[in-house]
């Protein structure tokens, strides 16, 4: 198996929005954007399969170093050998990669936010920095582009606060918590009930609130994105499509989150995809 059909394998077995959005990259930017997803797997599956911290936080300290001989062009892994040939072309910077994984770790440390600033400050790290990393491998017309790399940031952010919502039954089931602990406070919602996954007409408030944050984030992100960058960022363009069509959903199934995981099927994915490709 090359380096590269291993990334390929591990995108489409993750079953993840993005792997559908990359499909209708041209090849070089596909099996770029593929590997980086692929590197974040591996490094996310360290944090949901490894029950002992210890062995986790030994398993991220091996992709610190992989990360560091990738950019001195001695990693051995499969997923930062399909890497290599990118980093220069695509300018996709080392401090990118350890971000991703801080915020991997920062998972095994931390299961309470207190506030959105605290919170924001994690999404970056989980989510904001792959949006950075993602939209210099799609391409825009002015390298490094702060408005195009501000709307990739802003839209990572609005994908990680969307998964926040759907996930919050399965992270309360883990002793996870990633709403912040002041507006469970304002809105009347203990701690506990979200851990025993009991929801109320407080809750479905709450989870109100939350929805129209990101919707917002999702606005401000694509009116950040300059009209030259907007072809080349339809990969990225198509993933905020997926996840809006997610919080829809939600909202839509009157937010119970606690209570079962809201997804959407193969072929509305691929729907987005196209309708976002083709009027973008």
């Amino acid at each position: 198996m090359t380096p590269n059909e291993y990334c390929q394998k591990k995108a489409a077995q993750s079953g993840s929005s993005f792997y559908y959005a990359f499909r209708m990259l041209p090849e070089a930017r596909r099996l770029a954007i593929t590997a980086f997803y692929a590197f974040c797997r591996e490094v996310d599956d360290i944090v949901d399969q490894v029950s002992d911290p210890t062995v986790a936080r030994s398993k991220l300290m091996y992709w610190r170093r992989e990360v560091d001989a990738l950019f001195l062009g001695t990693a051995q892994h499969p997923v930062m050998q399909a890497l290599k040939a990118h980093i220069e072309p695509m300018r996709l910077p080392q401090s990118a990669f350890h971000t991703v994984i801080d915020g991997m770790q920062q998972d095994l440390e931390k299961t309470r936010y207190l506030n959105i600033a605290e919170l924001s400050a994690y999404c970056y790290k989980a989510a904001g920095v792959v949006g950075e990393v993602s939209a210099r491998i799609f391409g825009m017309k002015v390298p490094d582009n702060p408005n195009t790399l501000e709307y990739a940031r802003t839209l990572g952010e609005a994908l990680q606060l969307t998964n926040i919502i759907r996930d919050v039954g399965e992270d309360a089931r883990r002793g996870r918590i990633y709403l912040p602990q002041d507006e469970l406070a304002r809105f009347g919602v203990s701690s506990s009930a979200v851990l025993r996954c009991e929801p109320d007409e407080k809750f479905v408030a709450l989870m109100a609130f939350q929805y129209e944050r990101v919707i917002q984030l999702h606005d401000r992100a694509l009116a950040l994105l300059p009209a030259e960058d907007k072809r080349t960022q339809r990969a990225g363009l198509a993933m905020g499509a997926i996840y809006r069509a997610l919080l829809e959903e939600i909202r839509r199934d009157g937010y119970r989150v606690l209570e079962h995981r809201v997804a959407l099927t193969p072929i509305r994915k691929l729907w987005i995809v196209w309708k976002t490709v083709t009027f973008a």
